[in-house]
């Protein structure tokens, strides 16, 4: 039997750009420090394994935001847009927003001497007082600024130097390049300790936000929608990079306004239309969405969103087994057991299938496809198939069990 809905403000939506699960503490990592970031995770439901379906953030925006917009304004809410990325304030998604603020970066040559500086800073600013001159509203802040400018203080950077390392690179300029045989290791330090230290102003910035009263008692979802290589696959930075788990597996957090399923963990496969679908249904309901358990899927839901809501009245959620992405340089198969990465082979010269276990090779390091082969063989077959008409039978056929669950 479903609660009955209370009166709750519209959710908070906080999406990033440019932020890769594996450097959050959230997440395992445990030398950079975000304690807002952490305290957030305490208060809600921290998704695990959401597997973006490409890397254009246009289309994970439209899954995650499209669909929690569409239901705000069916419900009669109105939901602020505050963003630093301009294609995205111009773009369709934005069009169901009630108002868009473009607060618009400026990259600084070098870091900034105070954090009110900094563009991160500003857009929050924005943002505060969007909240606080309509509480009444959603909000939806957008952040775009982890791929246009490391402009933190130093101080923020020099926080993850120990005595013995070499300066972090100088700049606030975000790195570009290829990592190979000469590549200094010490730079790819230096590169990850400067990004961890934009990171950490980022979770100044978000705790500042998130602490307002008006920002008290309302839905509330944090999620990256897309990551920054940061040299674990020979690519620093923006550029093309096949869809290893540091581009498209998306660290996410969700609050519910009543405090259900606080400090909980969800480990099945999610995709952001599934968090768009159980946004619309939390935020809308006020929160208040029960049900019944869904039916396990034998096979693929298909790219559609299904809300996973029941996690929060019965921990019970429609299971997926598998995503299939679509990136600029390839594609992947994802299921609970596997993420076999499928290279362009105008990419580069690596082989253009691999395979990784899962959980277990989180960071993607041990291929094992010469190891096995009838899996690479299955699941290469799911992907031919996505590329035929509507790609209804990659989503629908049936796994075998090795497939599915791995070694």
């Amino acid at each position: 039997m479903s609660l009955p809905a209370s009166p709750c403000p519209p959710a908070i939506l906080v999406t990033i750009d440019r932020l890769p699960a594996w450097m959050l503490p959230a997440y395992g990592c445990s030398w950079v420090a975000m304690p807002a970031l952490d305290g957030i995770a305490g208060r809600g439901l921290v998704f695990d394994r959401v597997i973006a379906g490409g890397d254009d953030v246009r289309e994970t925006l439209g899954q995650i935001a499209g669909q929690a917009l569409a239901a705000a304004r069916a419900a009669g809410q109105r939901v602020a847009l505050v963003t630093d990325d301009a294609d995205i304030a111009a773009g369709p998604v934005a069009a169901a927003a009630a108002t868009v603020n473009l607060v618009a970066a400026r990259p600084l040559a070098s870091c900034a001497v105070s954090v009110a500086e900094t563009s991160l800073a500003r857009l929050v600013t924005v943002a505060a007082e969007t909240l606080a001159a309509r509480p009444e509203d959603g909000l939806w802040c957008h952040v775009a600024g982890l791929g246009i400018a490391w402009d933190a203080p130093e101080e923020f950077r020099d926080a993850y130097v120990d005595p013995d390392d070499p300066p972090p690179p100088p700049g606030a300029a975000v790195p570009n390049f290829m990592v190979d045989a000469d590549t200094d290791p010490d730079l790819l330090v230096g590169v990850r300790q400067a990004f961890a230290g934009q990171l950490t102003l980022l979770d100044r910035c978000l705790g500042a936000l998130l602490a307002l009263p008006e920002a008290q008692d309302r839905v509330l979802l944090v999620a990256g929608v897309r990551g920054l290589p940061l040299g674990l696959h020979a690519r620093v930075g923006p550029g093309p990079l096949p869809p290893y788990g540091e581009l498209v597996h998306l660290p996410v957090i969700m609050v519910d306004a009543r405090g259900r399923m606080a400090g909980q963990r969800y480990g099945g496969l999610v995709t952001p239309a599934d968090l768009g679908a159980t946004l619309a249904d939390l935020a809308v309901a006020g929160g208040s969405v029960g049900g019944s358990a869904p039916a396990p899927l034998t096979a693929g839901i298909g790219p559609a969103g299904v809300s996973l809501s029941g996690l929060f009245s019965s921990w019970s959620a429609a299971a997926r087994d598998r995503v299939l992405v679509r990136g600029s340089a390839g594609g992947a198969v994802v299921t609970p057991g596997w993420h076999l990465v499928v290279q362009d082979p105008a990419a580069g010269p690596q082989p253009c299938a691999r395979l990784f276990h899962k959980p277990d090779d989180f960071f993607e390091f041990c291929d094992v496809a010469d190891r096995c082969q009838a899996v690479v063989e299955e699941l290469q077959g799911l992907w031919g198939e996505l590329g035929k008409g509507t790609g209804e039978r990659a989503w629908t056929t049936p796994l075998s069990s090795a497939a599915r669950d791995g070694a």
